[in-house]
């Protein structure tokens, strides 16, 4: 293999970004959302990252998808100003979303029961401006959300409309998705997301009350849906970087991971044919997404320093800064000549839990050739 001379001075483990990667996927999600007639609202949860946000958002200021104030707060002062947070909103955060919106971001929260919707209203009769609310809507089982015919539906959708808040719409999330393997499979899972945010939607207009925006979207959802009729915009978030658990249910092939973690190989225990290296759990985290999957990838499948995939090499075990690659087992292919010093890559389980473990990428840019770039990224709630 031949080393690049752009890695030199890198220090391992680094997170690695390829943009060429990361471009394609972004551009293959808004194709197909643009050719289903609706708006995309990406999640920037993965990136935490201003610079890949820009790459996300052609108009710049939205509209985008959080998990976190922290998120909110952030890429609001970077110019984003049509964000949902979408995580269901906890009372003594609502200071921050009325000063966030005060701000000029028109952010909106998520909620599924009245006493979440009774301190959002009550917070926008104080602040004399009403926040904007969707309902959370439970298609699958997954997580949160009411069931579309669930009576509360209504309640909450009234608290909020008649108590001075503003009832924005309802979204959902086929978490579920993330189980089954297959683009036919996935979109079955976008049907039952669609459905079930339609016929949420349905119930409330039924009511007199308003309901804007019908929202939903997973990544594997997102890329099987055929069609969205009575959908107004699809959320999505690794798609950006993809990872082994999205290439295990089908969304990607591992080739088009866009994120790896560049290691050195720091030793062996040639007994046990094990190849040490200097990545382990705190560099990749210790999700082990695909444990349960038909082809468990340890914690990471092993490149080369290239991005070339190597057979049947995986990092099966992790310290917190000591990783162990072996072979898959099963493998009869011999192990390769790593020696000392040889720089791997590492593609994750998880694109959000092993960027999570890093303070910036390194940007290998799509222009061949042409120098690494670092982008910060950020943490915290």
């Amino acid at each position: 293999m031949t080393a690049d001379p752009r890695f030199f001075d890198l220090i391992t483990p680094s997170l690695l970004l390829d943009e060429a990667k990361m471009m394609r996927n972004i551009d293959r999600l808004a194709d197909h959302a643009q050719g289903l007639g609706v708006s995309l609202r990406p999640h920037l949860k993965t990136a935490k990252s201003v610079d890949v946000a820009r790459r996300l958002l052609p108009a710049g200021d939205g509209p985008a998808t959080v998990s976190t104030l922290a998120e909110a707060e952030t890429f609001s002062t970077a110019g984003v100003r049509d964000i949902l947070y979408a995580v269901g909103i906890a009372p003594q955060k609502l200071p921050r979303v009325v000063a966030l919106r005060a701000s000029g971001c028109d952010l909106s929260v998520i909620l599924d029961n009245v006493v979440q919707a009774e301190e959002v209203a009550k917070a926008s009769r104080e602040a004399g401006v009403p926040i904007p609310v969707l309902i959370e809507i439970d298609c699958d089982g997954h997580r949160g959300g009411l069931r579309p015919d669930d009576p509360l539906l209504i309640n909450i959708g009234r608290i909020l409309h008649q108590g001075g808040a503003e009832l924005r719409g309802v979204m959902t999330h086929a978490g579920e998705s993330y189980t089954v393997v297959g683009n036919e499979a996935h979109a079955k899972f976008a049907e039952i997301e669609r459905a079930a945010a339609v016929d949420a939607a349905k119930a409330l207009r039924a009511a007199d009350l308003p309901c804007p925006v019908v929202s939903v979207g997973s990544t594997p959802t997102a890329h099987a849906a055929r069609d969205l009729t009575g959908v107004t915009e699809l959320r999505a978030g690794v798609y950006v970087f993809f990872d082994l658990v999205m290439a295990g249910i089908g969304v990607c092939q591992k080739e088009d991971i866009a994120l790896s973690v560049l290691t050195t190989v720091i030793g062996h225990q040639t007994d046990r044919d094990w190849t040490m290296v200097d990545a382990g759990w705190m560099a990749m985290s210790r999700d082990r997404g695909t444990a349960d999957q038909a082809v468990d990838q340890g914690y990471g499948v092993v490149c080369d320093e290239a991005g070339t995939i190597l057979p049947d090499l995986i990092l099966s075990s992790a310290n917190q800064e000591h990783g162990i690659i072996t072979r898959r087992s099963g493998a009869t292919s011999p192990m390769p000549d790593l020696p000392v010093g040889t720089r791997l890559r590492i593609l994750p389980n998880h694109a959000c839990a092993t960027a999570a473990q890093h303070s910036h990428f390194t940007v290998i840019p799509a222009e061949p050739y042409s120098a690494l770039i670092e982008w910060p990224r950020f943490g915290g709630w």
